[in-house]
């Protein structure tokens, strides 16, 4: 049996993340689940925004699902998400962004991929005060390894899921060191695999186009500070950060999650919209080997928001967490 460690998060993290186990828990995999509290409300109860133990639990089970959790502001801490990225060298951030069923936005056909390194670039948080309140010099950090980890996966992710474009994000035109590296490394890898096409496009002009014409775009790779930026663009093409799952690779640990934030403001009133950490869960399922039972649980997110009358109030309706998950069983059983 495979275990798996669940970090149950703050504010909507445990409501969605009960839910999400609920649902795996149908399927009847030989899967366990062991779940921590982590995040701010475990501070204020022991002292430790993640505690020993779960560090022990990651190093054991190596496969991770997580709920948003709250780094507490202007208390001195570093933000959860970039430590664990950073602990683990989850160095692949990916993002895919697809249309819903029944969920109404300006655009159609969205089938976009984001691929974020994860590990540098501005997100090292290496800062420097050069005068009180006056100057501060931040580091953009880019490497070579990073670099040709980062691309080399979204070329072999394309090869592998038979996708046809991979476009390399960046701001080489401004930043002809750090971003002409990123580039320049792109361009070297690109000769490797001759069966996708391949081009590059300054990331001001992404997000214009992302809005105007984001058809044009299937695989993007870029550094870390952009990924953050852009994938959370094309979350609100297809509906918002409720729709956007997100995996976080490394050569040897593996992280599961959903982009938005712990919404305190409707935590606890079973509002919270479950789909992305959900689908965060069927990239999990993918990555261990379940591709059937993760398409399934697709396909009854898809029959469900298909139906129409049972839906979050994200996205335009009236269901609660308990009740839209209810629906996602439902099916699964049908």
């Amino acid at each position: 049996m495979k275990h798996i460690t669940v970090l149950k998060g703050d504010g909507i993290g445990p409501e969605i993340c009960l839910e999400v186990v609920r649902i795996l828990d149908t399927l009847k995999l030989d899967l366990k689940f062991d779940l921590f509290e982590v995040g701010e409300a475990c501070f204020e109860a022991c002292g430790e925004l993640i505690p020993s133990a779960v560090y022990d639990s990651i190093e054991k089970n190596k496969v991770v699902l997580k709920a948003p959790i709250t780094t507490p502001i202007g208390k001195g801490f570093k933000s959860l998400n970039v430590q664990l990225r950073n602990k683990y060298q989850l160095y692949a951030n990916i993002r895919p962004a697809k249309s819903m069923p029944n969920v109404i936005t300006p655009f159609e056909n969205i089938d976009i991929v984001t691929f974020r390194e994860n590990t540098e670039d501005l997100y090292i948080g290496e800062e420097t005060i050069i005068k009180e309140n006056e100057e501060v010099h931040a580091i953009k950090k880019i490497t070579r390894s990073a670099s040709e980890k980062i691309i080399k996966a979204a070329f072999e992710y394309a090869i592998t899921n038979d996708r046809k474009k991979i476009t390399c994000v960046h701001k080489a035109n401004i930043l002809k060191l750090s971003d002409g590296l990123f580039l320049q490394i792109f361009n070297e890898i690109k000769v490797d695999y001759p069966s996708i096409e391949a081009d590059s496009m300054i990331v001001d002009n992404v997000c214009m186009q992302l809005v105007m014409h984001p058809q044009r775009f299937d695989i993007m790779v870029m550094p870390n500070l952009y990924g953050d930026i852009v994938s959370d663009l094309t979350s609100g093409l297809i509906g918002g950060l409720g729709l956007l799952p997100s995996s976080n690779l490394g050569d040897d640990f593996a992280l599961f999650e959903a982009v938005h934030g712990s919404a305190p403001d409707i935590a606890g009133q079973n509002k919270a919209n479950p789909t992305a950490l959900l689908l965060a869960a069927c990239l999990m399922l993918d990555y261990l080997a379940y591709p059937k039972e993760a398409n399934q649980i697709r396909d009854a997110i898809d029959d469900v928001l298909k139906e129409g009358s049972i839906r979050t109030q994200d996205v335009k309706g009236t269901a609660t967490t308990t009740q839209f998950s209810d629906a996602i069983i439902a099916r699964l059983h049908v």
